[in-house]
Protein backbone atom coordinates (compact mmCIF):
# COMPACT_ATOMS: atom_id res chain seq x y z
CA UNK A 1 0.00 0.00 0.00
CA UNK A 2 1.22 3.31 -1.01
CA UNK A 3 1.37 6.42 0.94
CA UNK A 4 -1.43 8.12 -0.79
CA UNK A 5 -3.59 5.07 -0.35
CA UNK A 6 -2.69 4.84 2.96
CA UNK A 7 -3.67 8.58 4.15
CA UNK A 8 -7.00 8.09 2.30
CA UNK A 9 -7.48 4.88 4.32
CA UNK A 10 -6.83 6.76 7.48
CA UNK A 11 -8.99 9.90 6.84
CA UNK A 12 -12.07 7.07 6.05
CA UNK A 13 -11.08 4.92 9.15
CA UNK A 14 -10.73 7.80 11.67
CA UNK A 15 -14.36 9.31 11.15
CA UNK A 16 -15.67 5.39 11.26
CA UNK A 17 -13.50 4.48 14.27
CA UNK A 18 -14.93 7.55 16.41
CA UNK A 19 -18.44 6.78 15.63
CA UNK A 20 -17.80 3.66 17.24
CA UNK A 21 -16.62 5.00 20.56
CA UNK A 22 -20.08 6.95 20.60
CA UNK A 23 -21.67 3.81 20.64
CA UNK A 24 -19.61 2.24 23.72
CA UNK A 25 -20.42 5.34 25.89
CA UNK A 26 -24.37 3.85 25.40
CA UNK A 27 -23.59 1.20 27.99
CA UNK A 28 -26.61 2.38 30.80
CA UNK A 29 -26.41 1.10 34.22
CA UNK A 30 -29.53 0.87 35.64
CA UNK A 31 -28.67 -1.02 39.13
CA UNK A 32 -27.93 1.22 41.58
CA UNK A 33 -28.86 -0.65 44.68
CA UNK A 34 -29.32 -4.12 45.76
CA UNK A 35 -32.75 -4.32 47.09
CA UNK A 36 -34.39 -2.62 43.44
CA UNK A 37 -32.07 -4.69 41.92
CA UNK A 38 -33.63 -7.84 43.14
CA UNK A 39 -37.06 -6.30 42.46
CA UNK A 40 -36.22 -5.71 38.70
CA UNK A 41 -35.45 -2.52 39.13
CA UNK A 42 -39.13 -1.86 39.62
CA UNK A 43 -38.82 0.95 42.00
CA UNK A 44 -39.65 4.22 40.95
CA UNK A 45 -42.92 3.79 42.83
CA UNK A 46 -41.95 2.45 46.03
CA UNK A 47 -38.35 4.52 46.32
CA UNK A 48 -38.04 4.07 50.01
CA UNK A 49 -35.00 4.25 50.55
CA UNK A 50 -31.64 6.50 49.83
CA UNK A 51 -31.26 5.13 46.29
CA UNK A 52 -34.40 7.29 45.52
CA UNK A 53 -32.18 10.19 44.57
CA UNK A 54 -31.32 8.03 41.46
CA UNK A 55 -34.38 6.20 41.20
CA UNK A 56 -36.90 8.84 42.08
CA UNK A 57 -35.84 11.61 44.26
CA UNK A 58 -39.45 12.43 45.90
CA UNK A 59 -39.28 9.32 47.62
CA UNK A 60 -36.74 10.42 49.84
CA UNK A 61 -39.84 12.23 51.92
CA UNK A 62 -40.25 8.86 53.07
CA UNK A 63 -37.32 8.49 55.11
CA UNK A 64 -36.90 10.08 58.54
CA UNK A 65 -33.55 11.82 60.01
CA UNK A 66 -30.17 10.73 58.87
CA UNK A 67 -30.27 7.65 56.53
CA UNK A 68 -27.01 6.27 54.19
CA UNK A 69 -26.86 3.46 52.02
CA UNK A 70 -23.69 2.59 50.48
CA UNK A 71 -23.50 -0.43 47.72
CA UNK A 72 -21.49 -2.67 45.33
CA UNK A 73 -22.87 -3.96 42.09
CA UNK A 74 -20.01 -7.00 40.90
CA UNK A 75 -20.79 -8.20 37.59
CA UNK A 76 -19.12 -10.87 35.32
CA UNK A 77 -20.03 -10.72 31.46
CA UNK A 78 -19.56 -12.58 28.66
CA UNK A 79 -20.54 -10.69 25.35
CA UNK A 80 -19.54 -13.56 22.34
CA UNK A 81 -19.24 -13.51 18.40
CA UNK A 82 -19.32 -16.00 15.59
CA UNK A 83 -18.19 -14.68 11.88
CA UNK A 84 -21.32 -14.75 9.52
CA UNK A 85 -22.33 -18.44 8.78
CA UNK A 86 -20.62 -19.91 11.84
CA UNK A 87 -23.04 -21.52 13.81
CA UNK A 88 -23.14 -19.70 17.75
CA UNK A 89 -21.23 -21.27 20.53
CA UNK A 90 -19.12 -23.16 17.60
CA UNK A 91 -15.65 -23.19 17.82
CA UNK A 92 -14.90 -20.10 15.97
CA UNK A 93 -16.70 -18.65 18.16
CA UNK A 94 -14.72 -15.19 19.93
CA UNK A 95 -15.16 -13.48 23.23
CA UNK A 96 -14.16 -10.41 25.24
CA UNK A 97 -11.58 -10.38 27.65
CA UNK A 98 -12.77 -7.73 29.70
CA UNK A 99 -15.36 -9.88 31.36
CA UNK A 100 -15.49 -8.38 35.33
CA UNK A 101 -16.35 -5.07 36.42
CA UNK A 102 -17.45 -3.47 40.13
CA UNK A 103 -19.50 -0.06 40.18
CA UNK A 104 -19.99 1.27 43.50
CA UNK A 105 -22.43 3.76 45.12
CA UNK A 106 -23.13 5.76 47.58
CA UNK A 107 -26.18 7.79 49.05
CA UNK A 108 -27.35 10.08 51.89
CA UNK A 109 -30.87 11.76 53.29
CA UNK A 110 -31.36 14.00 55.89
CA UNK A 111 -34.97 15.19 56.47
CA UNK A 112 -35.43 17.50 59.32
CA UNK A 113 -38.15 17.35 62.13
CA UNK A 114 -41.80 19.53 61.52
CA UNK A 115 -40.23 20.64 58.12
CA UNK A 116 -41.62 19.13 54.62
CA UNK A 117 -38.56 18.70 52.93
CA UNK A 118 -35.83 16.59 52.61
CA UNK A 119 -32.29 16.62 51.72
CA UNK A 120 -29.77 14.32 49.67
CA UNK A 121 -26.48 13.21 48.30
CA UNK A 122 -25.94 10.49 45.51
CA UNK A 123 -22.56 9.25 44.01
CA UNK A 124 -22.82 6.82 41.41
CA UNK A 125 -22.40 5.78 38.05
CA UNK A 126 -25.33 5.64 35.43
CA UNK A 127 -22.90 4.59 32.68
CA UNK A 128 -20.25 2.55 32.05
CA UNK A 129 -18.61 -0.21 30.23
CA UNK A 130 -15.93 -1.80 28.66
CA UNK A 131 -14.91 -4.12 25.80
CA UNK A 132 -11.92 -6.17 24.69
CA UNK A 133 -11.97 -8.10 21.49
CA UNK A 134 -9.02 -10.58 20.31
CA UNK A 135 -6.79 -9.38 16.98
CA UNK A 136 -8.28 -12.10 14.52
CA UNK A 137 -12.26 -11.94 15.01
CA UNK A 138 -12.22 -10.66 11.49
CA UNK A 139 -13.73 -7.29 12.35
CA UNK A 140 -10.28 -5.77 13.42
CA UNK A 141 -10.39 -2.93 11.39
CA UNK A 142 -13.77 -2.40 13.06
CA UNK A 143 -13.44 -2.75 16.61
CA UNK A 144 -10.86 -3.57 18.72
CA UNK A 145 -11.11 -2.75 22.68
CA UNK A 146 -12.88 0.87 24.38
CA UNK A 147 -13.95 1.67 27.81
CA UNK A 148 -15.57 4.09 29.47
CA UNK A 149 -16.22 5.36 33.25
CA UNK A 150 -18.47 8.21 34.40
CA UNK A 151 -19.56 8.79 37.43
CA UNK A 152 -22.38 11.20 38.71
CA UNK A 153 -22.65 13.62 41.75
CA UNK A 154 -26.56 14.29 42.19
CA UNK A 155 -28.02 16.88 44.88
CA UNK A 156 -31.35 16.31 45.62
CA UNK A 157 -34.14 18.11 47.60
CA UNK A 158 -37.56 16.88 47.84
CA UNK A 159 -40.98 18.47 49.45
CA UNK A 160 -43.76 17.16 50.75
CA UNK A 161 -46.69 18.92 49.43
CA UNK A 162 -49.25 16.90 50.72
CA UNK A 163 -48.93 13.56 52.89
CA UNK A 164 -49.46 11.75 49.98
CA UNK A 165 -48.06 13.33 47.05
CA UNK A 166 -44.14 14.59 46.84
CA UNK A 167 -42.30 15.94 44.65
CA UNK A 168 -38.26 16.27 44.47
CA UNK A 169 -35.19 17.36 41.76
CA UNK A 170 -31.69 17.86 42.08
CA UNK A 171 -28.29 18.55 40.20
CA UNK A 172 -26.16 15.95 38.12
CA UNK A 173 -22.51 17.02 38.02
CA UNK A 174 -21.30 13.74 35.62
CA UNK A 175 -17.85 12.99 34.58
CA UNK A 176 -16.56 11.05 31.72
CA UNK A 177 -13.77 9.22 30.63
CA UNK A 178 -13.49 7.39 27.22
CA UNK A 179 -10.74 5.05 25.00
CA UNK A 180 -10.67 3.38 22.67
CA UNK A 181 -8.34 1.23 19.98
CA UNK A 182 -8.91 0.12 16.37
CA UNK A 183 -6.46 -1.73 14.15
CA UNK A 184 -6.14 0.24 10.66
CA UNK A 185 -5.36 -3.02 8.41
CA UNK A 186 -6.99 -6.51 8.61
CA UNK A 187 -4.20 -7.80 10.60
CA UNK A 188 -2.13 -6.63 13.15
CA UNK A 189 1.50 -8.26 11.57
CA UNK A 190 3.79 -8.19 9.79
CA UNK A 191 3.72 -4.12 10.28
CA UNK A 192 2.17 -1.94 13.67
CA UNK A 193 -0.77 -0.53 13.07
CA UNK A 194 -3.39 1.15 15.42
CA UNK A 195 -5.89 4.06 15.73
CA UNK A 196 -6.42 5.08 19.47
CA UNK A 197 -8.39 7.63 20.95
CA UNK A 198 -9.25 8.93 24.61
CA UNK A 199 -10.53 11.97 26.14
CA UNK A 200 -12.44 13.07 29.45
CA UNK A 201 -14.56 16.05 30.48
CA UNK A 202 -17.34 17.48 32.75
CA UNK A 203 -21.35 18.28 32.39
CA UNK A 204 -24.23 19.38 34.15
CA UNK A 205 -27.98 17.93 34.04
CA UNK A 206 -30.79 17.57 36.61
CA UNK A 207 -33.64 15.10 37.61
CA UNK A 208 -37.00 15.19 38.53
CA UNK A 209 -39.32 12.87 40.40
CA UNK A 210 -42.69 12.58 41.80
CA UNK A 211 -44.68 9.84 44.19
CA UNK A 212 -48.42 9.86 44.45
CA UNK A 213 -50.24 7.50 46.64
CA UNK A 214 -53.93 8.27 45.67
CA UNK A 215 -54.91 5.20 47.61
CA UNK A 216 -53.21 2.91 50.96
CA UNK A 217 -52.88 0.24 48.16
CA UNK A 218 -51.68 2.22 45.18
CA UNK A 219 -48.40 4.16 44.73
CA UNK A 220 -47.82 6.06 41.55
CA UNK A 221 -44.19 7.32 40.45
CA UNK A 222 -42.14 8.90 37.90
CA UNK A 223 -38.70 10.19 37.04
CA UNK A 224 -36.94 12.27 35.02
CA UNK A 225 -32.87 12.38 33.74
CA UNK A 226 -32.19 15.10 31.66
CA UNK A 227 -29.91 14.56 28.62
CA UNK A 228 -26.07 15.82 29.38
CA UNK A 229 -23.55 16.64 26.70
CA UNK A 230 -20.06 16.09 27.65
CA UNK A 231 -17.13 17.83 25.76
CA UNK A 232 -14.23 15.74 25.39
CA UNK A 233 -10.99 16.95 25.36
CA UNK A 234 -8.00 14.63 24.78
CA UNK A 235 -5.83 13.14 22.22
CA UNK A 236 -5.64 10.89 18.70
CA UNK A 237 -2.75 8.69 18.45
CA UNK A 238 -1.98 7.30 14.99
CA UNK A 239 0.67 4.65 13.93
CA UNK A 240 1.30 2.29 10.32
CA UNK A 241 4.84 1.19 10.04
CA UNK A 242 6.35 2.05 7.54
CA UNK A 243 4.51 5.26 6.45
CA UNK A 244 3.60 6.48 10.13
CA UNK A 245 6.66 4.88 11.98
CA UNK A 246 5.72 6.39 15.48
CA UNK A 247 2.36 7.48 16.93
CA UNK A 248 2.42 11.18 17.75
CA UNK A 249 -0.44 12.35 20.05
CA UNK A 250 -2.46 15.26 18.74
CA UNK A 251 -5.29 17.31 20.81
CA UNK A 252 -8.63 16.45 19.43
CA UNK A 253 -11.75 17.25 20.87
CA UNK A 254 -15.82 16.20 20.60
CA UNK A 255 -19.21 16.43 22.45
CA UNK A 256 -21.57 13.74 23.38
CA UNK A 257 -24.94 14.36 23.80
CA UNK A 258 -25.53 11.46 27.10
CA UNK A 259 -29.76 10.48 26.77
CA UNK A 260 -32.64 11.71 28.56
CA UNK A 261 -34.43 8.98 30.41
CA UNK A 262 -38.38 8.56 31.70
CA UNK A 263 -39.84 6.18 34.17
CA UNK A 264 -42.85 5.69 35.03
CA UNK A 265 -44.41 3.33 37.42
CA UNK A 266 -47.56 1.76 39.34
CA UNK A 267 -47.18 -0.36 42.73
CA UNK A 268 -49.71 -2.37 44.29
CA UNK A 269 -49.53 -3.45 47.47
CA UNK A 270 -52.75 -6.01 48.29
CA UNK A 271 -51.55 -5.96 51.92
CA UNK A 272 -48.88 -4.35 53.79
CA UNK A 273 -47.15 -7.73 53.37
CA UNK A 274 -46.63 -7.83 49.57
CA UNK A 275 -45.17 -5.08 47.29
CA UNK A 276 -46.08 -5.78 43.39
CA UNK A 277 -44.61 -3.18 40.58
CA UNK A 278 -44.27 -2.67 36.96
CA UNK A 279 -42.07 0.04 35.53
CA UNK A 280 -41.51 1.43 32.10
CA UNK A 281 -38.29 2.91 31.42
CA UNK A 282 -37.59 4.83 28.04
CA UNK A 283 -34.20 5.93 26.87
CA UNK A 284 -34.25 8.38 24.14
CA UNK A 285 -30.41 7.47 22.51
CA UNK A 286 -31.72 9.31 19.64
CA UNK A 287 -29.00 11.39 21.20
CA UNK A 288 -26.87 9.72 19.96
CA UNK A 289 -27.31 10.87 16.21
CA UNK A 290 -24.27 12.89 14.74
CA UNK A 291 -21.64 14.91 15.77
CA UNK A 292 -17.91 16.38 14.44
CA UNK A 293 -14.21 15.34 16.32
CA UNK A 294 -12.10 18.17 15.92
CA UNK A 295 -8.25 18.18 16.02
CA UNK A 296 -6.42 20.83 16.79
CA UNK A 297 -3.91 20.68 13.60
CA UNK A 298 -4.15 18.95 10.40
CA UNK A 299 -3.00 15.24 10.42
CA UNK A 300 -0.57 15.23 6.86
CA UNK A 301 -3.64 14.57 4.39
CA UNK A 302 -6.46 14.05 6.66
CA UNK A 303 -9.35 16.25 6.99
CA UNK A 304 -8.91 18.15 10.72
CA UNK A 305 -12.51 18.04 11.26
CA UNK A 306 -14.17 14.21 11.46
CA UNK A 307 -18.00 13.91 10.75
CA UNK A 308 -19.31 11.07 13.34
CA UNK A 309 -22.69 9.47 11.88
CA UNK A 310 -23.74 6.99 14.38
CA UNK A 311 -28.01 6.72 14.18
CA UNK A 312 -29.25 5.19 17.36
CA UNK A 313 -32.72 4.73 18.37
CA UNK A 314 -34.73 5.21 21.30
CA UNK A 315 -35.35 2.03 23.89
CA UNK A 316 -37.62 0.96 26.16
CA UNK A 317 -36.86 -1.35 28.90
CA UNK A 318 -39.97 -3.04 31.06
CA UNK A 319 -39.74 -3.74 34.66
CA UNK A 320 -41.38 -5.68 37.13
CA UNK A 321 -40.74 -7.07 40.70
CA UNK A 322 -42.32 -8.28 43.77
CA UNK A 323 -41.52 -8.35 47.45
CA UNK A 324 -42.68 -10.04 50.90
CA UNK A 325 -42.12 -8.58 53.85
CA UNK A 326 -41.98 -10.67 57.13
CA UNK A 327 -43.12 -9.55 60.81
CA UNK A 328 -38.94 -10.04 61.65
CA UNK A 329 -37.49 -7.26 59.63
CA UNK A 330 -36.50 -9.41 56.79
CA UNK A 331 -37.82 -9.54 52.88
CA UNK A 332 -37.70 -11.52 50.11
CA UNK A 333 -37.75 -10.25 46.17
CA UNK A 334 -37.58 -11.42 42.90
CA UNK A 335 -37.81 -9.59 39.31
CA UNK A 336 -37.67 -9.48 35.69
CA UNK A 337 -36.65 -6.67 32.97
CA UNK A 338 -36.76 -6.66 28.92
CA UNK A 339 -34.22 -4.50 27.47
CA UNK A 340 -34.76 -3.80 23.89
CA UNK A 341 -31.50 -3.33 21.23
CA UNK A 342 -30.90 0.37 20.37
CA UNK A 343 -28.42 0.22 17.05
CA UNK A 344 -30.06 -0.76 13.85
CA UNK A 345 -27.76 -3.38 11.87
CA UNK A 346 -26.40 -0.94 9.28
CA UNK A 347 -24.90 1.56 12.48
CA UNK A 348 -23.94 -1.76 14.33
CA UNK A 349 -20.63 -1.67 16.75
CA UNK A 350 -18.87 -4.50 18.38
CA UNK A 351 -18.22 -2.50 21.47
CA UNK A 352 -21.42 -2.32 22.45
CA UNK A 353 -23.29 -5.77 24.05
CA UNK A 354 -26.83 -4.00 22.06
CA UNK A 355 -29.10 -7.73 22.19
CA UNK A 356 -32.43 -7.69 23.11
CA UNK A 357 -31.68 -8.31 26.75
CA UNK A 358 -33.52 -10.42 29.30
CA UNK A 359 -32.55 -10.20 33.33
CA UNK A 360 -33.99 -12.14 35.81
CA UNK A 361 -32.88 -11.74 39.69
CA UNK A 362 -34.03 -12.10 43.22
CA UNK A 363 -32.54 -11.41 46.55
CA UNK A 364 -33.17 -10.78 50.23
CA UNK A 365 -32.63 -8.50 53.00
CA UNK A 366 -33.09 -7.13 56.15
CA UNK A 367 -33.96 -3.97 58.00
CA UNK A 368 -33.86 -3.29 61.59
CA UNK A 369 -34.05 0.09 63.60
CA UNK A 370 -30.48 0.87 63.17
CA UNK A 371 -29.10 -0.90 60.32
CA UNK A 372 -30.13 -2.52 56.99
CA UNK A 373 -28.64 -4.50 54.14
CA UNK A 374 -29.65 -6.16 50.70
CA UNK A 375 -28.09 -8.53 48.79
CA UNK A 376 -29.41 -9.33 45.01
CA UNK A 377 -28.40 -12.02 42.45
CA UNK A 378 -29.25 -11.23 38.48
CA UNK A 379 -28.81 -13.52 35.78
CA UNK A 380 -28.53 -11.56 32.51
CA UNK A 381 -29.32 -13.76 28.94
CA UNK A 382 -29.46 -12.01 25.34
CA UNK A 383 -30.82 -14.18 22.56
CA UNK A 384 -28.44 -14.66 19.53
CA UNK A 385 -28.27 -11.88 17.49
CA UNK A 386 -27.40 -11.83 13.81
CA UNK A 387 -26.16 -8.69 12.24
CA UNK A 388 -26.03 -8.36 8.45
CA UNK A 389 -25.46 -5.04 6.35
CA UNK A 390 -23.32 -3.49 8.77
CA UNK A 391 -21.28 -0.27 7.67
CA UNK A 392 -20.09 1.04 10.86
CA UNK A 393 -16.66 2.00 9.76
CA UNK A 394 -15.71 2.68 6.33
CA UNK A 395 -12.19 1.45 6.90
CA UNK A 396 -13.79 -1.55 7.83
CA UNK A 397 -15.11 -1.84 4.59
CA UNK A 398 -11.98 -0.50 2.40
CA UNK A 399 -10.00 -3.48 4.51
CA UNK A 400 -13.11 -5.90 3.72
CA UNK A 401 -14.41 -6.11 6.73
CA UNK A 402 -17.66 -5.74 8.62
CA UNK A 403 -19.36 -6.17 11.87
CA UNK A 404 -21.82 -8.70 10.42
CA UNK A 405 -21.95 -12.39 12.25
CA UNK A 406 -23.69 -13.16 15.16
CA UNK A 407 -23.54 -11.74 18.81
CA UNK A 408 -24.31 -13.70 22.22
CA UNK A 409 -24.88 -12.18 25.60
CA UNK A 410 -24.61 -13.65 29.14
CA UNK A 411 -24.45 -12.55 32.28
CA UNK A 412 -24.26 -12.98 35.78
CA UNK A 413 -23.95 -10.37 39.11
CA UNK A 414 -24.40 -10.12 42.85
CA UNK A 415 -25.25 -6.88 44.43
CA UNK A 416 -24.59 -6.08 48.19
CA UNK A 417 -26.14 -3.11 49.55
CA UNK A 418 -25.61 -2.04 53.36
CA UNK A 419 -27.12 1.14 55.35
CA UNK A 420 -27.33 2.98 58.16
CA UNK A 421 -30.21 5.04 60.11
CA UNK A 422 -29.47 7.44 62.50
Amino acid sequence: MNRRNTLRLLALMISGVLALKASANGFRLVDQDAFATARGEAFVATADNPSAIYYNPAGITQLEGNNVRAGLYGIYFDPSYSPPGTAPNHAHTYHSSDNLAAVPQLFYTYTPENLPLSFGLGVYSPYGGSMSWPQDTGFRAVALQSSLTYFTINPVVAFKVLPSFSIGGGVMVNYAKMDLEQGILRTQKPNTNFFRFNGNGWSVGYNLGLLWQPHEKVSIGASFRSSATVTLDGQTKIEQYPVIPTSQARSAQTDFEFPLTAVFGISYRPTPKWNLEFDADYTDWSSFASNTIHQATKPPGINQNIPLVLNWQPSWMYEFGVTRYFDNGWHVSAGYVYNENSIPDANYTPLVADLDRHFFSVGTGFKGKTFNFDIAYQLGYGPTRTVAGSKPSTAGHIAGQTADGNYDFNSQAVMLTVGMHF
